[in-house]
């Protein structure tokens, strides 16, 4: 991260948010919502324009005044920042959104589908690699956590 808060976006990453904003054409720079909500969050996320679109849909759908749609408001569309991609391929972070992770010269990108994470690598490897860690050691030392994606597709091909 360089001192205007740019960050460089790996490749594939943008590839990603590309094919997520409907309104993205050859040679435009794609639009992306970066949402920093929730004080349990120490990482920004950022959604493909379809994958907030999504969320934004589902938010909704939930009962009119009811607190969880109320809540997820304030969580999706009162602490998130719209931006795009700059023509380098680079993300300008505001400084209040560096400041609540407390990102200064490096961030660590992971990906989820149609979302990506931006962390500290040092929170990241104190929090995430922890619970993972944890998770597995909680098994036994011959499981195989692939077995898991078996589950899942023989429970999305017996749905019909």
């Amino acid at each position: 991260m360089d001192t205007k808060g740019r960050v460089s976006i790996p490749a594939s990453f943008r590839r990603v948010l590309e094919s997520g904003d409907p309104e993205w054409k050859d040679g435009l720079n794609p639009n992306l919502v970066i949402v920093y909500g929730d004080h349990r969050r120490n990482y920004l996320e950022c959604y493909t324009m379809e994958a907030i679109e999504e969320v934004d849909g589902q938010i909704a759908a939930l009962p009119r005044g009811s607190m969880e749609r109320k809540m997820l408001q304030r969580l999706f569309h009162g602490q998130s920042f719209p931006t795009n991609v700059d023509d380098t391929g680079r993300l300008v972070l505001p400084a209040k959104l560096r400041a609540k992770i407390g990102l200064e010269n490096e961030a660590f990108f992971i990906a989820a589908g149609d979302t990506f994470q931006i962390w500290k690598p040092e929170t990241y490897e104190a929090e995430e690699l922890a619970k993972t860690e944890a998770w597995l050691d909680e098994l036994p030392d011959d499981f195989d956590p692939l077995i898991y994606l078996d589950k899942a597709q023989s429970s999305s091909g017996s749905e019909g």
